[in-house]
């Protein structure tokens, strides 16, 4: 029960609603036991009047309505109460759940990059909806179900004990093995939970790869490879929750054995009690017998709380080992930070977490404000690390990046971040429409902005051809576009957002040579007034740059501006003549 100490925060949270909604309960159960006295009551009214010489008819059916009424009277109270109870702690459940999404969402927020890498999708997207539902189950059904079952178990066993005492001691009998038996499957289900809530986000996690990557599974004729693997996670999901559902299946027959075997202990020790005169009324063994067939369903719903909050047990684990996974990229403050755009890396080296990889050795250059570099290298020399670590999406491991004489890892982390404006190589769109994709640069831009911006990504034409214009929806990632024109509509997402510094990752590889000059020639005034930083595979991207950079294993083994270059021994050298021959 640890892991669900840390729900104490919400419960306090909605302290009033809650304690509102307990003492409901306890009122709705409370009338709904005056049920078996009052039931009672009409058959002692009864079997008086039959035993009698039945002269008082008047009486009788006086004695008789008042105690229907009372039962009416009690039972409409309690389905009222009943009612509200529901409405108060399932309603608390429900504002938890919420709040408990947001909690991860925020935290999905927060989380560096490398944690991303290191966790399949399908985990986490299980974390924020099978496990928020199992511990949703325990803060609402679990927390009500259980106060039922106590109230019940109170008022009725002070009911009992008042009418008859040593019947009611014969009763309670078969409840310590019901406790004994109820501890020894509770660790059973908590750890077959734990391995179904596991196995069940490998599962969500192949499912989402294989859709994200359906085309994938098209092109290479690999469906029937597919659908093996996801039969054999299937099955093996099948039999984890066989084997759960089976140690759960245990519950509802001994409780309902149990129940049975104290109904016989009424008949029998009740019936005797009363043939010798120490239970007075025979109403009262009816009132027993309703009283124990009233606690039949509590009892068996014991099990299914408890296996509600074994499941909860385990979920909230889950999400606490995520809610507790510190980011790696922290905002060392709230002062304002504004970019001017001056650039400098100081003996920078940087070493992937997650694949141990080094990624930039002891690079050092500087960029003035307002000036284009270029930088340009065979793949896997570190060109893009580069860039991730100036929109500190990584920290570096040893070494110091400046903006404007500022150590990046100091300055407002939310004020760098709006002020760059990042395309990166991999285009990614989201299920929106064009405009919103757009829009998503600057959540506040107008109209005439967001054609502005497709306008220097060369895209409106495009756009203006599709039937409903920049209200077209999109696929999910942008399925329906072309390769090239995800790539324009995310420059164009990083225009609308007018930045300080332009980060434009190798984001015109996917459009031909006559598309990419369209674009480089309506970028010219606006890279004009900015700090730029371009990464490319193609001269013709980079030609024009104030100045450029060969990267080699994150060093710099070549810089110098176009026309230098050309005429120097290396890399660059080496790929102008094969592009330009």
């Amino acid at each position: 029960m640890k892991a669900l100490l840390y729900l104490n925060s919400y419960f306090l949270k909605y302290k009033w609603s809650m304690l509102f909604g307990i003492l409901i309960t306890i009122a709705a159960k409370v009338f709904s036991l005056f049920t078996p006295k009052l039931i009672g009551n009409l058959v002692d009214v009864i079997s008086k009047y039959l035993l009698s010489d039945r002269s008082n008819l008047d009486q009788f059916k006086a004695d008789l309505l008042f105690n229907i009424s009372l039962l009416v009277a009690a039972t409409l109270l309690a389905g009222l109460f009943t009612f509200f109870m529901r409405q108060t702690i399932i309603n608390v459940s429900r504002y938890i759940e919420y709040d408990l999404k947001n909690e991860i969402y925020e935290q999905y927020q927060k989380l560096s990059l490398s944690f991303y890498k290191a966790n399949r999708t399908g985990d986490l997207m299980s974390r924020i909806s099978e496990d928020v539902s199992k511990v949703r189950m325990y803060v609402g059904p679990a927390i009500m179900y259980t106060m039922n079952m106590v109230t019940l178990f109170i008022v009725a066993f002070i009911n009992m004990y008042n009418e008859a005492p040593s019947l009611t001691m014969y009763i309670i009998i078969p409840l310590p093995l019901l406790s004994l038996s109820i501890y020894y499957l509770s660790r059973l289900i908590h750890l077959r939970s734990t391995e179904v809530q596991q196995y069940l986000s490998t599962l969500s996690a192949f499912t989402q790869e294989a859709f994200s990557g359906i085309a994938i599974l098209k092109s290479f004729a690999i469906e029937p490879w597919s659908n093996k693997e996801f039969q054999t996670l299937a099955n093996t999901q099948r039999d984890k929750q066989l084997d759960l559902t089976k140690v759960q299946a245990l519950f509802f027959p001994l409780m309902l054995l149990l129940i049975g075997f104290s109904n016989i202990l009424v008949l029998y020790i009740g019936g005797q009690q009363y043939m010798d005169g120490t239970i007075q009324n025979f109403g009262t063994i009816v009132e027993f017998l309703i009283y124990v067939n009233m606690l039949t369903w509590p009892v068996a719903t014991l099990g299914w709380v408890t296996s509600i909050i074994q499941q909860a047990e385990a979920s909230q684990k889950r999400i606490n080992d995520f809610l507790l996974v510190k980011p790696e990229i922290n905002n060392p403050t709230n002062t304002p930070f504004t970019i001017k755009g001056a650039i400098r890396f100081d003996k920078v080296n940087f070493t992937y977490p997650d694949t141990n990889i080094q990624a930039i050795h002891n690079l050092s250059f500087s960029l003035e404000e307002g000036k284009t570099l270029a930088i340009i290298g065979k793949t896997g020399s570190g060109k893009s690390s580069i860039l991730d670590l100036i929109a500190r999406l990584y920290d570096p491991d040893s070494g110091t990046i400046y903006i404007d004489d500022q150590d990046i890892s100091k300055v407002n982390l939310n004020d760098l971040r709006q002020q760059i404006g990042y395309v990166t190589q991999e285009a990614f769109l989201f299920s929106d429409t064009i405009k919103n994709n757009i829009r998503f640069g600057r959540l506040e831009a107008s109209e005439d902005e967001i054609i502005e911006a497709a306008k220097t990504a060369d895209l409106h034409n495009n756009i203006s051809s599709f039937n409903k214009g920049y209200d077209t929806l999109l696929g999910e990632r942008g399925v329906t576009l072309s390769g090239g024109q995800k790539q324009r509509m995310s420059i164009a997402r990083s225009v609308v957002k007018n930045p300080t510094i332009f980060l434009l990752d190798d984001c015109l590889s996917a459009v031909d040579t006559k598309t990419e000059e369209s674009i480089l020639k309506s970028l010219k005034p606006i890279i004009a007034k900015r700090t730029t930083i371009i990464v490319s595979h193609r001269i013709s991207s980079i030609k024009n740059a104030d100045h450029i950079l060969v990267i080699e294993n994150g060093s710099v083994v070549q810089s110098g501006r176009h026309k230098d270059l050309v005429h120097s021994p290396g890399y660059y050298q080496l790929i102008y003549n094969e592009q330009y021959s």
